[in-house]
C-alpha cells in the first residue's frame, strides 16, 4: 500500500509543477504579445510611410485580429485571479488557452512583418538603387550598336525565319532602356513630393525595365553562340543518319523501319546546299526527330523478331479454355454454396474480374471477336491465361471443400448416404471425387491441347 500512495503522491506533484510551468509559460506570452503589438504597431507607421496604405493593408489586417485574440487572453487571464475560486482543471485549461493565442498572435505578426521587410529595405535604398538603374541603362545603351552589328553578320549567314526570334530585340531593348530612365525620374519626384507608394511603385519598373533590356540584348550575342553549336551539331548527325540509313539493309525489313528510313532520307535531302542562308535549329530538329524515329523502328522490329506477336488463332484458344474453366468453376460452387469456402470464392470472383477487363481492354466482347490487332494480343493472351488459371484454383479449393464437408462414406452401396441413397452425385457407383476427377482431368486435357499452340 505504500507504494501505491507514493506513486499516487509523486504523479501529483508532477501534475503541480507542469500546472505551475504553464502559469509560468501563460504569464510570459502574454506580456511578450501584447509588447509585440506595441512595436509591430509602430513599424507599421514607418511602413505606411514608406510604402503607402495599400501595401500595409495585409499588416493592418493582422493587427486587428490580433488585438481581438489577445483581449480574448487578457479576459482568461482575469478569469484566473479573479475573487473566484477555480478548479486545477480551469486553470490549466485557460492557460493553455492563453499559450495558444498568443503563440498564433506572434506566428501571424512575423509571417505579415517578414513580407513587408524586403520591400522595406527597397524603400530605403531607393537612392542607391535608382543610380544603379542609370548606370545600368547607360551600359546597356553603349552595347546596342554592337547587338546591332551582330545582327546584320547573322543576318547573312541565317535565314529570317532562324533570326525572326531575335531581330527586333535592338530596337526593343532600346525604348525599355527609355522607359526605366524615365520612371527613375518619376520615382525620385514622387519621393521627393512625399509620395512614397508611387515612387516604390516607378522604382519597381524601371528595374524590371533595365532587366528586360540587359535580356534581349544577352540574347542577341547568345543566339550566334547556340547557332554555331547547332551547326555543329547538325553535321554530326548528318553523318549518324547516313550510316543508320545503310545499317536497315541489316534490320528486319518491315513497313515501320522502310517508312522511318524513307522520312529520314528526305530530310537528309532536304538540306540546303552550302553558301544557303539556313535555319540550322529548324534543320537540326527535323533531323533529330527523323534519325530518332528510324532508331525508334528499328529497336521495335528486333524486339518484335525475338519476341514473335501471338497469332490470333492462339489468343482465341486461350480466351476459350478461360470461358471453359469459369463455366465449370462457377456452376460447381453455384451448386454446392453451403460448403464452399472464401478461398474458392476468392479465385473464382479475380478469375471473373480479369475477364471483364479483358473485354473492357479489347472493346467488344473476346468472345466473339473476329481478329485481335496485333499491339493487343500479347496483353491479351496473358490476362486470359491468368483468369484460366485463377479460376482453376478456385475449383481446385472447392472441390478441397466438398471433401472436406461430405459425410463420410458419401455414395457408397448400402453406406446409408443422406436420403438413403446409394448412389452419389452422378448415379450408380460414382461418388462425388469420380465427378470432380472427371472434370479436373477434362480441364487438364483442355489446356494440354491448349499448349500445342504454344
Amino acid at each position: 500500500m505504500s507504494g501505491f500512495w507514493g506513486r499516487r503522491k509523486r504523479d501529483h506533484e508532477e501534475l503541480e509543477a507542469q500546472d505551475a510551468d504553464l502559469a509560468r509559460r501563460a504569464q510570459t506570452a502574454i506580456v511578450q504579445a501584447d509588447e509585440r503589438i506595441r512595436v509591430t504597431t509602430d513599424e507599421l507607421v514607418f511602413a505606411e510611410a514608406e510604402l503607402g496604405p495599400e501595401a500595409t493593408q495585409e499588416l493592418r489586417d493582422a493587427l486587428e485580429a490580433v488585438r481581438l485574440h489577445l483581449a480574448e487572453a487578457f479576459h482568461l487571464n482575469q478569469l484566473n485571479h479573479d475573487e473566484i475560486p477555480d478548479t486545477r482543471e480551469e486553470l490549466r485549461t485557460r492557460n493553455a488557452r492563453i499559450v495558444q493565442l498568443c503563440d498564433w498572435a506572434q506566428e501571424l505578426l512575423d509571417d505579415r512583418t517578414e513580407s513587408l521587410a524586403e520591400r522595406i529595405a527597397r524603400a530605403r535604398r531607393a537612392p542607391e538603387i535608382l543610380a544603379g538603374v542609370r548606370t545600368d541603362a547607360a551600359r546597356l545603351r553603349d552595347l546596342l550598336p554592337q547587338a546591332r552589328e551582330t545582327l546584320t553578320r547573322l543576318s547573312a549567314r541565317y535565314s529570317a525565319d532562324a533570326l525572326r526570334q531575335i531581330e527586333a530585340n535592338p530596337g526593343e531593348a532600346e525604348q525599355l532602356l527609355g522607359f526605366a530612365e524615365h520612371s527613375a525620374g518619376v520615382s525620385d519626384r514622387r519621393r521627393e513630393a512625399g509620395q512614397r507608394e508611387q515612387a516604390n511603385l516607378a522604382l519597381e519598373a524601371s528595374t524590371e525595365a533595365v532587366r528586360r533590356a540587359g535580356t534581349l540584348i544577352e540574347a542577341v550575342e547568345t543566339f550566334e553562340v547556340e547557332a554555331l553549336r547547332a551547326e555543329s551539331l547538325l553535321a554530326a548527325v548528318v553523318e549518324d543518319s547516313r550510316g543508320d540509313l545503310v545499317a536497315v539493309r541489316e534490320a528486319p525489313q518491315v513497313p515501320a523501319v522502310l517508312d522511318a528510313a524513307r522520312e529520314l532520307e528526305r530530310a537528309l535531302a532536304a538540306l540546303p546546299a552550302a553558301g544557303v542562308n539556313t535555319d540550322p535549329f529548324t534543320l537540326l530538329t527535323r533531323l533529330r526527330e527523323a534519325n530518332g524515329a528510324l532508331d525508334a523502328a528499328i529497336a521495335a522490329a528486333r524486339d518484335r523478331e525475338a519476341h514473335p506477336v501471338p497469332d490470333f488463332a492462339h489468343v482465341r484458344n486461350a480466351i476459350d479454355d478461360a470461358d471453359r474453366q469459369l463455366a465449370v468453376a462457377r456452376d460447381v460452387i453455384a451448386g454446392h454454396r453451403g460448403w464452399i469456402g472464401a478461398d474458392a470464392r476468392t479465385r473464382l470472383a479475380e478469375a471473373e474480374r480479369l475477364r471483364l477487363d479483358l473485354d473492357r481492354y479489347l472493346g467488344a466482347s473476346a468472345a466473339t471477336l473476329t481478329s485481335i490487332p496485333e499491339e493487343h494480343r500479347e496483353q491479351a493472351l496473358a490476362v486470359a491465361r491468368r483468369s484460366a488459371f485463377l479460376a482453376s484454383e478456385g475449383l481446385q479449393l472447392a472441390q478441397r471443400d466438398i471433401e472436406a464437408y461430405r459425410p463420410q462414406g458419401w455414395g457408397e452401396s448400402g453406406s446409408g448416404a443422406w436420403g438413403g441413397q446409394p448412389q452419389g452425385w452422378g448415379g450408380g457407383r460414382r461418388g462425388g471425387g469420380d465427378l470432380m476427377g472427371g472434370i479436373m482431368g477434362g480441364l487438364v486435357i483442355g489446356s494440354i491441347l491448349d499448349g500445342i499452340f504454344d
